[in-house]
């Protein structure tokens, strides 16, 4: 399955020799790899750092500019997850980056205008453009492989979600991926704060949410189902209830023993 949503587009594999199952080993190969500060150009023309994604989780999109049909509806069908995910994670719970790899065409102006035909306009999203040579270092680090066509590229088609570290966390797969595969990784994540260690009362609100927060398939979004959380408080309750008479009846007993 995994193999099947990770095929070539843009072009035709057999014309680059592109191996689908080897790009699928070297991406989830790729888990674990940490990124470098490395400079990129944000649409505006001004300098982003790859350092500035730290503290929170982002996910990573590689796309080109030219292509007119995967890579537009890959970043459409992203806009619409990224809005269910924050809704459900909260507005600044993440961050988004699209990267044009096709570095002489994919020019801060190209990626302005990419991201207006996608309808894209929202919070901490970066479309971004990069010298070669950066590129090449983020396709390593994220296992993320391309290769020239006469109509474009062929390349896996990946999202890669890094931690607040900016290490490779977790590949999602495909053009109309399913919003779990996308939202299960970042609430673990969003869920798991730096600032709620030593705290037991945040640290307790984190793991509620982390649990509470679950995909309806019946809406295709996430909602908060309270629904464990009175169980778990109902079998606390429960529990609680028969020591206690389980404890009276002993402390009766003694009592009687005694008198």
């Amino acid at each position: 399955m995994l193999l099947a949503l990770a095929m070539i587009v843009g072009g035709s594999a057999l014309a680059t020799g592109y191996d689908a199952k080897l790009a699928l080993e070297k991406s989830q190969a790729a888990i674990g790899n940490r990124f470098d500060d490395v400079a990129l150009t944000d649409r505006d023309g001004k300098e982003f750092r790859f350092a500035s994604l730290a503290g929170k989780p982002a996910i990573l999109s590689m796309i080109f500019t030219s292509c007119h049909h995967i890579c537009p509806m890959t970043t459409r069908n992203l806009a619409t997850a990224v809005r269910a995910a924050r809704d459900a994670l909260g507005a600044g719970s993440f961050t988004v980056v699209t990267i044009g790899f096709d570095t002489p065409n994919d020019t801060p102006e190209a990626m302005r205008e990419f991201a207006r035909e996608q309808g894209v306009d929202l919070a901490d999203w970066y479309f971004l453009s990069a010298s070669e040579e950066t590129i090449a270092n983020i396709s390593a680090a994220t296992g993320f492989q391309f290769f020239p066509t006469a109509r474009g590229f062929d390349h896996i088609n990946q999202l890669t979600i890094v931690d607040r570290q900016t290490t490779v966390y977790r590949q999602v797969y495909g053009v109309d991926f399913e919003l779990p595969a996308l939202v299960e990784p970042l609430k673990q994540l969003v869920f798991d704060r730096p600032e709620a260690q030593g705290h037991p009362l945040t640290r307790l609100a984190d793991r509620v949410r982390l649990f509470c927060t679950v995909y309806n398939p019946a809406t295709g979004r996430y909602e908060i189902d309270n629904s464990l959380f009175i169980q778990t408080a109902i079998g606390f309750l429960v529990i609680v209830s028969a020591v206690v008479f389980l404890w009276r009846g002993m402390r009766g007993t003694n009592r009687r023993m005694t008198d």
